[in-house]
Protein backbone atom coordinates (compact mmCIF):
# COMPACT_ATOMS: atom_id res chain seq x y z
CA UNK A 1 0.00 0.00 0.00
CA UNK A 2 1.42 3.66 -1.17
CA UNK A 3 2.39 5.60 1.80
CA UNK A 4 -0.72 8.12 1.90
CA UNK A 5 0.86 11.39 4.36
CA UNK A 6 1.10 13.41 1.94
CA UNK A 7 -0.99 16.64 0.94
CA UNK A 8 -3.95 15.53 -0.26
CA UNK A 9 -4.10 19.04 -2.28
CA UNK A 10 -1.07 17.46 -4.04
CA UNK A 11 -2.70 15.53 -7.09
CA UNK A 12 -0.07 13.61 -7.96
CA UNK A 13 -1.44 10.86 -6.46
CA UNK A 14 -4.82 11.49 -8.27
CA UNK A 15 -8.55 11.78 -7.08
CA UNK A 16 -7.99 8.88 -4.48
CA UNK A 17 -9.43 9.23 -0.69
CA UNK A 18 -6.58 10.17 2.11
CA UNK A 19 -8.85 8.21 5.35
CA UNK A 20 -8.16 8.47 8.63
CA UNK A 21 -9.74 7.27 11.62
CA UNK A 22 -12.92 4.84 11.83
CA UNK A 23 -14.92 6.26 8.65
CA UNK A 24 -17.25 3.16 9.19
CA UNK A 25 -19.18 4.16 12.18
CA UNK A 26 -22.34 2.43 14.24
CA UNK A 27 -25.22 4.35 15.56
CA UNK A 28 -27.23 3.95 18.93
CA UNK A 29 -29.31 1.65 17.29
CA UNK A 30 -26.82 -0.40 15.90
CA UNK A 31 -26.51 0.54 12.42
CA UNK A 32 -23.39 1.17 10.24
CA UNK A 33 -22.22 4.32 8.24
CA UNK A 34 -19.71 4.83 5.79
CA UNK A 35 -18.00 8.05 4.69
CA UNK A 36 -16.14 9.47 1.88
CA UNK A 37 -15.00 12.23 0.05
CA UNK A 38 -15.60 12.93 -3.31
CA UNK A 39 -16.19 15.68 -5.48
CA UNK A 40 -15.54 18.48 -2.81
CA UNK A 41 -17.94 16.93 -0.57
CA UNK A 42 -18.43 14.16 1.80
CA UNK A 43 -21.03 11.47 0.66
CA UNK A 44 -22.70 8.74 3.28
CA UNK A 45 -23.70 5.36 3.19
CA UNK A 46 -26.58 3.98 5.33
CA UNK A 47 -27.24 0.78 6.54
CA UNK A 48 -30.96 -0.21 6.85
CA UNK A 49 -32.52 -2.14 8.79
CA UNK A 50 -33.04 -5.00 6.62
CA UNK A 51 -29.60 -5.07 5.97
CA UNK A 52 -29.11 -3.58 2.85
CA UNK A 53 -27.58 0.06 2.10
CA UNK A 54 -28.87 3.60 1.14
CA UNK A 55 -27.03 6.26 -1.00
CA UNK A 56 -24.42 7.56 -1.63
CA UNK A 57 -25.97 10.95 -0.10
CA UNK A 58 -24.33 14.35 0.57
CA UNK A 59 -23.11 16.13 3.40
CA UNK A 60 -22.03 19.56 1.55
CA UNK A 61 -18.34 20.58 2.28
CA UNK A 62 -18.19 23.27 -0.35
CA UNK A 63 -15.19 22.52 -1.87
CA UNK A 64 -13.16 19.92 0.04
CA UNK A 65 -10.20 18.40 -0.37
CA UNK A 66 -9.96 14.07 -1.05
CA UNK A 67 -9.20 13.83 2.35
CA UNK A 68 -11.42 12.51 5.49
CA UNK A 69 -11.03 12.48 9.31
CA UNK A 70 -13.94 10.56 11.24
CA UNK A 71 -13.89 10.40 14.74
CA UNK A 72 -17.05 8.70 17.23
CA UNK A 73 -17.69 8.93 20.89
CA UNK A 74 -20.02 7.16 23.26
CA UNK A 75 -22.60 9.38 22.54
CA UNK A 76 -22.27 7.88 19.07
CA UNK A 77 -22.03 11.37 17.66
CA UNK A 78 -19.77 11.56 14.47
CA UNK A 79 -17.44 14.38 13.74
CA UNK A 80 -15.89 14.58 10.47
CA UNK A 81 -13.09 16.83 9.88
CA UNK A 82 -12.25 17.85 6.18
CA UNK A 83 -9.41 20.10 4.50
CA UNK A 84 -11.01 22.80 2.34
CA UNK A 85 -8.81 25.35 -0.26
CA UNK A 86 -8.09 29.04 1.56
CA UNK A 87 -7.16 31.86 -0.45
CA UNK A 88 -3.88 33.38 0.68
CA UNK A 89 -1.44 31.05 -0.76
CA UNK A 90 -0.70 28.08 -2.89
CA UNK A 91 -1.55 25.20 -0.97
CA UNK A 92 -3.31 26.72 1.59
CA UNK A 93 -5.61 25.24 3.35
CA UNK A 94 -8.28 25.14 6.74
CA UNK A 95 -9.37 22.37 8.96
CA UNK A 96 -13.31 22.30 8.63
CA UNK A 97 -15.91 20.00 11.25
CA UNK A 98 -19.28 18.78 10.46
CA UNK A 99 -20.97 16.49 13.19
CA UNK A 100 -24.20 14.05 12.36
CA UNK A 101 -25.96 12.98 15.60
CA UNK A 102 -28.43 10.10 14.23
CA UNK A 103 -27.77 7.40 11.70
CA UNK A 104 -29.48 8.67 8.40
CA UNK A 105 -30.04 11.92 9.27
CA UNK A 106 -28.39 15.43 7.47
CA UNK A 107 -24.97 16.67 9.40
CA UNK A 108 -24.81 20.02 11.13
CA UNK A 109 -22.94 22.44 9.08
CA UNK A 110 -19.43 22.63 8.16
CA UNK A 111 -17.73 25.04 10.52
CA UNK A 112 -14.19 26.26 10.15
CA UNK A 113 -11.29 25.02 12.62
CA UNK A 114 -8.72 27.30 11.01
CA UNK A 115 -4.98 26.17 11.07
CA UNK A 116 -2.72 25.02 13.22
CA UNK A 117 -0.74 27.60 12.05
CA UNK A 118 -3.30 30.00 12.37
CA UNK A 119 -2.79 30.00 8.30
CA UNK A 120 -0.42 28.19 6.15
CA UNK A 121 -0.14 25.57 3.59
CA UNK A 122 -0.65 21.65 4.53
CA UNK A 123 1.21 20.90 6.98
CA UNK A 124 0.33 17.17 7.93
CA UNK A 125 -3.56 14.69 8.35
CA UNK A 126 -5.37 15.93 11.09
CA UNK A 127 -6.82 12.87 13.76
CA UNK A 128 -9.62 12.81 15.85
CA UNK A 129 -10.62 11.53 19.04
CA UNK A 130 -13.36 12.01 21.30
CA UNK A 131 -12.95 12.29 25.23
CA UNK A 132 -16.05 10.39 27.59
CA UNK A 133 -17.36 13.77 27.80
CA UNK A 134 -18.23 14.25 23.67
CA UNK A 135 -15.46 17.13 23.49
CA UNK A 136 -13.65 16.66 20.03
CA UNK A 137 -10.00 16.76 19.41
CA UNK A 138 -8.61 17.65 16.72
CA UNK A 139 -4.77 16.93 16.16
CA UNK A 140 -2.88 18.08 13.16
CA UNK A 141 1.09 19.03 12.36
CA UNK A 142 1.93 21.93 12.69
CA UNK A 143 4.40 24.27 10.14
CA UNK A 144 6.96 23.56 12.96
CA UNK A 145 6.93 20.04 12.62
CA UNK A 146 5.20 19.22 16.24
CA UNK A 147 1.74 18.75 17.34
CA UNK A 148 -0.79 21.24 17.80
CA UNK A 149 -4.85 20.64 18.69
CA UNK A 150 -7.81 22.28 19.15
CA UNK A 151 -10.50 21.00 21.83
CA UNK A 152 -14.29 21.66 22.30
CA UNK A 153 -14.92 23.09 25.60
CA UNK A 154 -17.52 21.86 28.18
CA UNK A 155 -20.16 24.31 26.95
CA UNK A 156 -20.03 25.21 23.16
CA UNK A 157 -17.80 26.66 20.85
CA UNK A 158 -13.42 25.38 21.32
CA UNK A 159 -10.22 26.20 22.22
CA UNK A 160 -7.81 27.92 20.69
CA UNK A 161 -5.25 25.94 19.12
CA UNK A 162 -2.80 24.72 21.60
CA UNK A 163 0.97 24.01 20.47
CA UNK A 164 2.03 20.88 22.10
CA UNK A 165 5.55 20.92 20.82
CA UNK A 166 7.91 18.54 19.58
CA UNK A 167 9.45 18.54 15.86
CA UNK A 168 10.30 16.57 12.53
CA UNK A 169 6.63 13.98 13.23
CA UNK A 170 5.17 11.82 11.25
CA UNK A 171 2.55 13.77 9.23
CA UNK A 172 -0.24 10.75 10.21
CA UNK A 173 -0.51 10.79 13.65
CA UNK A 174 -3.11 8.71 14.94
CA UNK A 175 -5.60 10.20 17.67
CA UNK A 176 -7.47 7.34 20.34
CA UNK A 177 -9.59 7.16 23.43
CA UNK A 178 -8.50 5.09 26.38
CA UNK A 179 -10.43 3.33 28.86
CA UNK A 180 -10.59 5.68 31.03
CA UNK A 181 -11.87 8.66 28.28
CA UNK A 182 -9.12 10.65 27.83
CA UNK A 183 -7.10 11.45 24.62
CA UNK A 184 -3.70 9.90 23.72
CA UNK A 185 -1.97 10.82 20.22
CA UNK A 186 0.71 9.00 18.88
CA UNK A 187 3.26 9.94 16.14
CA UNK A 188 6.53 9.31 14.89
CA UNK A 189 9.67 10.88 14.34
CA UNK A 190 13.11 10.15 12.50
CA UNK A 191 14.59 8.68 15.94
CA UNK A 192 11.40 6.75 17.53
CA UNK A 193 8.16 7.26 19.05
CA UNK A 194 6.50 10.22 20.76
CA UNK A 195 2.93 9.93 22.71
CA UNK A 196 0.98 13.21 23.77
CA UNK A 197 -1.69 12.08 26.49
CA UNK A 198 -4.05 13.85 28.88
CA UNK A 199 -3.85 12.93 32.60
CA UNK A 200 -6.86 14.02 33.29
CA UNK A 201 -10.21 15.50 31.82
CA UNK A 202 -10.17 18.35 30.22
CA UNK A 203 -6.81 18.96 30.14
CA UNK A 204 -4.16 20.09 27.69
CA UNK A 205 -2.68 16.47 26.64
CA UNK A 206 1.35 16.41 27.65
CA UNK A 207 4.14 15.57 25.46
CA UNK A 208 6.25 12.63 26.56
CA UNK A 209 9.91 12.19 26.18
CA UNK A 210 10.59 10.75 22.48
CA UNK A 211 11.16 6.87 22.58
CA UNK A 212 14.44 5.67 20.83
CA UNK A 213 13.27 3.52 18.13
CA UNK A 214 13.29 1.91 14.33
CA UNK A 215 9.63 3.51 12.88
CA UNK A 216 8.28 3.57 9.47
CA UNK A 217 6.87 6.55 9.16
CA UNK A 218 2.84 6.69 8.02
CA UNK A 219 2.19 3.06 9.11
CA UNK A 220 0.62 3.83 12.82
CA UNK A 221 -2.10 2.49 13.98
CA UNK A 222 -3.96 1.89 17.60
CA UNK A 223 -6.24 0.03 19.84
CA UNK A 224 -7.51 0.52 23.01
CA UNK A 225 -7.62 -3.04 25.07
CA UNK A 226 -9.40 -4.54 27.14
CA UNK A 227 -7.39 -3.39 30.25
CA UNK A 228 -8.33 0.26 28.83
CA UNK A 229 -5.02 0.70 27.82
CA UNK A 230 -3.71 1.56 24.44
CA UNK A 231 -1.69 -0.61 22.24
CA UNK A 232 0.09 1.18 19.12
CA UNK A 233 1.64 -1.04 16.18
CA UNK A 234 3.84 0.28 13.52
CA UNK A 235 6.30 -0.70 10.95
CA UNK A 236 9.68 -0.84 11.54
CA UNK A 237 12.65 -0.41 8.97
CA UNK A 238 12.75 -3.99 8.40
CA UNK A 239 9.50 -4.53 7.76
CA UNK A 240 8.67 -6.04 10.80
CA UNK A 241 5.18 -5.48 12.89
CA UNK A 242 6.23 -3.88 16.07
CA UNK A 243 3.77 -3.23 19.27
CA UNK A 244 4.20 -0.17 21.63
CA UNK A 245 1.69 0.00 24.98
CA UNK A 246 3.22 2.30 27.18
CA UNK A 247 0.79 2.03 30.19
CA UNK A 248 1.20 -1.46 30.04
CA UNK A 249 5.25 -1.35 30.38
CA UNK A 250 5.52 -3.24 26.86
CA UNK A 251 8.28 -1.93 25.16
CA UNK A 252 8.97 -2.09 21.69
CA UNK A 253 7.85 -5.70 20.54
CA UNK A 254 8.21 -7.39 16.96
CA UNK A 255 5.19 -9.79 16.34
CA UNK A 256 6.46 -10.80 12.98
CA UNK A 257 6.76 -9.69 9.63
CA UNK A 258 4.06 -7.55 7.98
CA UNK A 259 2.34 -8.67 4.75
CA UNK A 260 3.08 -5.17 3.08
CA UNK A 261 5.22 -2.13 3.32
CA UNK A 262 2.08 0.47 4.24
CA UNK A 263 0.54 1.55 6.74
CA UNK A 264 -1.81 -0.67 9.29
CA UNK A 265 -5.33 -0.94 10.60
CA UNK A 266 -6.13 -2.50 13.55
CA UNK A 267 -9.47 -3.06 15.93
CA UNK A 268 -10.97 -5.61 18.94
CA UNK A 269 -13.70 -7.42 18.04
CA UNK A 270 -14.91 -10.97 20.21
CA UNK A 271 -13.33 -14.37 18.18
CA UNK A 272 -14.64 -17.85 20.03
CA UNK A 273 -15.95 -15.28 22.68
CA UNK A 274 -12.52 -13.86 23.80
CA UNK A 275 -11.37 -10.65 23.12
CA UNK A 276 -8.91 -10.40 20.06
CA UNK A 277 -7.19 -8.10 17.87
CA UNK A 278 -7.28 -7.94 14.38
CA UNK A 279 -4.73 -6.27 12.11
CA UNK A 280 -4.88 -5.18 8.53
CA UNK A 281 -2.87 -4.46 5.64
CA UNK A 282 -2.51 -4.13 2.18
CA UNK A 283 -0.55 -7.59 0.77
CA UNK A 284 2.40 -6.94 -1.35
CA UNK A 285 0.10 -8.49 -4.01
CA UNK A 286 -2.76 -5.71 -3.64
CA UNK A 287 -5.15 -8.03 -1.30
CA UNK A 288 -6.56 -7.10 2.20
CA UNK A 289 -4.53 -9.12 4.90
CA UNK A 290 -5.61 -10.06 7.96
CA UNK A 291 -3.63 -11.29 11.22
CA UNK A 292 -5.44 -12.23 14.73
CA UNK A 293 -4.19 -12.57 18.17
CA UNK A 294 -5.31 -12.61 21.68
CA UNK A 295 -5.67 -9.03 22.73
CA UNK A 296 -2.72 -7.66 24.72
CA UNK A 297 -1.04 -11.21 24.26
CA UNK A 298 1.48 -10.10 22.12
CA UNK A 299 3.52 -13.24 22.55
CA UNK A 300 1.15 -15.21 20.25
CA UNK A 301 2.76 -13.64 17.14
CA UNK A 302 0.73 -12.89 14.08
CA UNK A 303 -0.28 -15.04 10.49
CA UNK A 304 -1.27 -13.42 7.65
CA UNK A 305 -4.41 -14.37 5.67
CA UNK A 306 -5.52 -12.45 2.34
CA UNK A 307 -8.87 -12.22 1.44
CA UNK A 308 -10.75 -10.06 -1.40
CA UNK A 309 -9.33 -9.09 -4.66
CA UNK A 310 -5.85 -7.21 -5.85
CA UNK A 311 -6.10 -3.23 -6.27
CA UNK A 312 -3.85 -0.54 -6.94
CA UNK A 313 -4.38 1.54 -3.41
CA UNK A 314 -7.00 0.13 -0.68
CA UNK A 315 -8.30 2.14 1.94
CA UNK A 316 -9.46 -0.17 5.21
CA UNK A 317 -11.35 0.34 8.50
CA UNK A 318 -12.10 -2.56 11.33
CA UNK A 319 -14.79 -2.31 13.81
CA UNK A 320 -16.73 -4.26 16.10
CA UNK A 321 -20.23 -4.83 15.21
CA UNK A 322 -23.43 -5.38 17.56
CA UNK A 323 -22.52 -9.07 18.36
CA UNK A 324 -18.95 -8.46 19.12
CA UNK A 325 -17.91 -9.66 15.51
CA UNK A 326 -15.24 -8.18 12.90
CA UNK A 327 -16.83 -5.84 10.24
CA UNK A 328 -14.45 -4.62 7.70
CA UNK A 329 -14.91 -2.35 4.64
CA UNK A 330 -12.75 -1.40 2.20
CA UNK A 331 -12.31 0.85 -0.94
CA UNK A 332 -9.78 1.11 -3.66
CA UNK A 333 -9.08 4.38 -5.35
CA UNK A 334 -12.66 5.88 -3.97
CA UNK A 335 -14.91 3.95 -5.23
CA UNK A 336 -17.98 2.71 -3.50
CA UNK A 337 -16.87 0.61 -0.61
CA UNK A 338 -17.16 -3.49 -0.43
CA UNK A 339 -17.61 -4.83 3.16
CA UNK A 340 -17.78 -8.04 4.40
CA UNK A 341 -18.06 -9.52 8.01
CA UNK A 342 -17.29 -12.27 10.38
CA UNK A 343 -19.27 -15.37 10.50
CA UNK A 344 -21.71 -15.79 13.78
CA UNK A 345 -19.92 -18.56 15.88
CA UNK A 346 -16.92 -18.71 14.06
CA UNK A 347 -14.25 -19.95 16.33
CA UNK A 348 -11.63 -18.48 14.24
CA UNK A 349 -11.35 -15.39 11.88
CA UNK A 350 -13.66 -16.38 8.78
CA UNK A 351 -15.15 -13.84 6.77
CA UNK A 352 -18.54 -13.99 4.89
CA UNK A 353 -18.13 -12.57 1.34
CA UNK A 354 -17.25 -9.36 0.29
CA UNK A 355 -20.20 -6.96 -1.23
CA UNK A 356 -21.03 -3.84 -2.10
CA UNK A 357 -23.13 -1.50 -0.39
CA UNK A 358 -23.79 0.25 -3.30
Amino acid sequence: MANRSQSPTDRSHGPAPVLQGSWLTRGAEGRFSAYLPRGGEVVRWTEEPGGGWSGPVSLGGEGLTPFLAVGQGADRYVHLVGLRPTAGGEGHVELVHAVQFQTGRPAAPWRSLGHSNGKGPWTGNPAVAVDAQGRVHVFMRNGGGGISVRAQKDVGGWHPWWDLLGSKTDPLPVAVTNGSGLVELYSSHAKGLVRYVQREAGAKPIREELLPASVTMGTLAAVTGPSGHVTLFYLDQEGQVMSWSPERSLPPTALGKAAGGGRLFAANCLIGGSDHTVLAQQSEDGRLALAIHPSEQEAEGLTWVETGERHGTLDAVLTRGPDGGLVTMATAEGRTPLTARQKAASEGLLLEGWRSIG
